[in-house]
């Protein structure tokens, strides 16, 4: 059955969100939206969006719903609560979730769509808000291309790239992939950088040496300017890197393997979150390696670091852990009074 698709819901206008929902506005689309704080919606309602006081309402007409929220447990809130997606969203809709997830989420999403007479796929996206503004995001789908067919001049809209990983989950473990990667090249810029500034060189050459050869990363190229310049304006929120690298640790360890680059991103990122980074962007991790009164003007404060390990510590992974627990199977360290993190050249 071919469907013409001519309603868009979008859920979750955010950073990333509003600019997407903005090009499937612009490409002609009827689009509904709603978002938790109106106020992010503003701009798409001035330019013709309608607005729904809930998911449900958003959803109700839709022939394709779009959901780009915080951390799997409001995706699992979104589409599997009693008025979530899957029950509310009309017969044959298309369920596509922008989110980085979990996989195993996205196939019970995927099962329980199927059971009510809808298609519900994993569609994580890459290329940060500057890719959503410019519309050339990269999208990968837990679906095959033939599969999607009926959708994807929607999908046109707002992207440069499409790849396909033919089952359910697919999409989000390639992401997590893709995650677990920056991570690491992120780590290392800033390792970089701060060997750079502690032996006197010039860092901006050395960021261009690096362009020049193998040891340069995209994070390399389009971030470690921004850490340079004291720009920690979120285009990805660091907590939302955290997030991602969580899953990124869960599901190795279902798969009883070790990832020491990830491990080690998930220690710092977290300890940035833990002092008041965790809604910078990603690039701020190099505060993590300059002096405390540095990083007290970019607004962290190393006080919050100890308070931090108490019981009510989220790690935002999206499961439910015992008070005692460690995030992610004990890759969040102790930091204690006595715990040097080595990032650092001053007591904390």
């Amino acid at each position: 059955m071919t469907l013409q698709i001519k309603k868009i819901a979008f859920i979750g206008t955010g950073i990333m969100g509003a600019p997407i929902a903005g090009h499937i506005l612009d490409a002609g689309y009827d689009v509904t939206v709603y978002n938790r704080t109106r106020e992010k919606a503003e701009g798409l309602l001035a330019k013709g969006a309608h607005w729904a006081d809930s998911p449900a309402e958003a959803a109700a007409d839709a022939d394709v719903v779009f959901t780009m929220v915080g951390y799997p447990t409001d995706v699992e809130d979104v589409y599997l609560a009693t008025d979530g997606l899957i029950r509310t969203a009309k017969k044959g809709a298309w369920l596509i979730d922008l989110t980085t997830s979990s996989p195993q989420l996205a196939r019970d999403i995927h099962d329980a769509a199927e059971v009510e007479d809808k298609h519900a796929f994993d569609c994580p996206v890459t290329g940060g808000e500057q890719g959503a503004v410019d519309g050339t995001l990269t999208l990968i789908m837990g679906i095959s291309e033939q599969e999607a067919a009926p959708v994807l001049p929607v999908l046109e809209t707002f992207s440069a790239k499409r790849f396909f990983f033919d089952v359910p989950g697919g999409g989000q473990t390639a992401k997590l992939c893709n995650q677990v990667s920056l991570a690491s090249c992120m780590v290392g810029y800033a390792d970089a950088i701060a060997l750079a500034e502690q032996s006197g060189i010039d860092v901006e050459r050395v960021l261009e040496v690096m362009a020049s050869g193998t040891g340069g990363s995209g994070a390399s190229k389009t971030l470690a300017p921004k850490s340079l310049a004291g720009d920690y304006k979120p285009g990805f929120m660091a907590e939302h890197l955290r997030k991602d690298i969580a899953l990124a640790l869960q599901r190795s360890e279902d798969l009883d393997i070790t990832l020491p680059g990830a491990e080690t991103a998930f220690t710092l990122f977290d300890m940035l979150c833990q002092i008041g980074g965790s809604r910078m962007g990603t690039q701020a991790l190099t505060l993590l390696y300059q002096e405390e009164a540095t990083c007290a003007a970019a607004g962290l404060d190393w006080s919050l670091l100890d308070q931090g390990e108490d019981d009510d510590h989220e790690c935002h992974c999206g499961h439910d852990h015992a008070a005692d627990h460690e995030c992610c199977g004990g890759h969040h360290h102790d930091h204690g009074d006595d715990h040097e993190c080595h990032c650092h050249h001053h007591d904390h």
